[in-house]
């Protein structure tokens, strides 16, 4: 399926305008090509391709809204989900926060699309999976990944007149390598927009590398270690940490921006000073869409620099509620980190913990942001600068609130799951018991 030129999207929404009778009316209209590959065992196991394109209407009388969505667009179908979301919006009991569709808005530019990842075939997914798979087959290795590449657009257009279109692309891969006797295993993740910088063989050595190392794995008692966390070891603690900078959960004591007996953190410190936290959509390292899923402009924003609360977002209800700027909720992040490699950090490490990859994160005390895991995919322990042996996974118990005042280094940025986050040392890391996955 071809994906529209912003001229031919605004064209079905402009006609699907031209329907409406309520009183307020939004139109989105979105398409995707995701195609994946799957490999376990060294051998593919799935591939696919899916094309899909949804139109999305909301009609409002009043604060009653009724929506309906649809994936055909000749003009008997267009007026039928029109008139639909029409008469269940007359049926729709009153939303005391409906807030009425935004008028036109100015974007800023984001380069996300890239025709090298939306030109992907089969061949090149093909080849991507045996980049990984020959490599470790000759090690006597078991692989396991998956790729999935994806090129798409968003438009939304309302009775207001608000236009909005937007245009992306994104590869991600991810890769498990085990020995063949299940006590080794590594991991390597990687997303890009442009899929010319994606290179899976280089991606599966490292996850062949850590698999070797990580053999027979020693127990350590569990307690507080300082350990060097990988982007792929803290994207899990640091993004639910953002998940939580929720203005409406602060100012109703729902969050750890809340203090005690009222009000909010905004302009406290709460973290380590060389902590900077902002998210962009036009950073070109990790581009993303330009507005929100309501229209509104995204735009650089921060919102902790040097260890201070800078910013909140909030729903438009939410923020016309307590008069502040309605500031989006981010769609990509960057924490600002140092010129230090990873390999840096281990050198200047006397005793620590390498951590590779966290998961099975849970949240314990969302008051604290106390979250418990596992470690996994090549725990390490180090000695004088240099890995000494592998260490058996353990679980932990930790806030990233608590992490980040225990800052010792910070690394060069790498991207992680659409964000760029450095490699950090922490002091006081809080293991609890072992673990006997690998």
């Amino acid at each position: 399926m071809a994906l529209l030129r912003q001229d031919e999207a605004f064209a079905i929404l402009k006609k699907v305008l031209g329907y409406s009778k309520a009183e307020g009316c939004e139109a989105n209209l979105n398409s995707s090509r995701d195609g994946n590959i799957r490999y376990a065992r060294n051998t593919v196991t799935t591939s696919g391709l899916v094309n899909d394109m949804t139109l999305v209407v909301a009609s409002n009388y009043g604060k009653r809204q009724g929506t309906a969505t649809i994936n055909e667009l000749d003009d008997v179908s267009l007026e039928k989900i029109v008139r639909r979301s029409e008469a269940l919006a007359k049926l729709a009991p009153e939303n005391p926060e409906f807030i009425e569709v935004l008028g036109p808005q100015e974007y800023l530019k984001s380069k996300s699309y890239f025709d090298s990842t939306a030109a992907i075939t089969p061949e090149y997914r093909a080849q991507a999976a045996a980049d990984s798979i020959e490599p470790s087959r000759k090690k006597k290795l078991v692989a396991a990944g998956f790729l999935e590449d994806s090129a798409g657009f968003q438009s939304m257009m309302n009775s207001k007149g608000l236009k909005a279109y937007h245009r992306s692309t994104g590869v991600d891969f991810s890769v498990t390598v085990r020995t063949e006797d299940g006590t080794g295993s590594g991991y390597a993740l990687r997303d890009y927009n442009d899929s010319d910088r994606l290179d899976t063989a280089k991606a599966s050595k490292i996850a062949i590398d850590k698999a070797e190392r990580s053999k027979n794995a020693r127990a350590i008692e569990p307690g507080k270690y300082t350990v060097i966390l990988e982007p792929a070891a803290s994207i899990g603690l640091l993004q639910n940490m953002m998940f939580n900078f929720d203005g409406r959960q602060a100012d109703e004591g729902r969050s750890f921006l809340a203090k005690p007996g009222g009000g909010v953190k905004l302009g406290e410190k709460i973290v380590d000073e060389r902590v900077t936290l902002y998210s962009d959509p036009t950073n070109p390292e990790i581009p993303v869409s330009p507005w929100s899923g309501d229209g509104r402009r995204r735009e650089r924003t921060v919102w902790v620099e040097k260890g201070v609360v800078k910013n909140l977002y909030y729903s438009r209800y939410w923020a016309q509620k307590k008069s502040v700027k309605a500031i989006p909720f981010p769609a990509n992040g960057v924490m600002e980190g140092g010129d230090e490699s990873l390999k840096a950090l281990i050198k200047g490490t006397k005793k620590g913990v390498l951590l590779t990859r966290t998961w099975y994160i849970r949240t314990v005390d969302p008051q604290t942001l106390l979250y418990t895991g596992l470690t996994r995919d090549g725990t390490f322990f180090i000695e004088n600068g240099k890995i000494a042996f592998p260490v058996k996974n353990m679980r932990f118990n930790e806030s990233p609130v608590i992490m980040l005042n225990n800052l010792e280094a910070l690394g060069k940025p790498e991207r992680i799951n659409g964000n760029l986050v450095p490699p950090m040392k922490i002091r006081d890391f809080t293991f609890t018991s072992l673990s006997d996955a690998v």
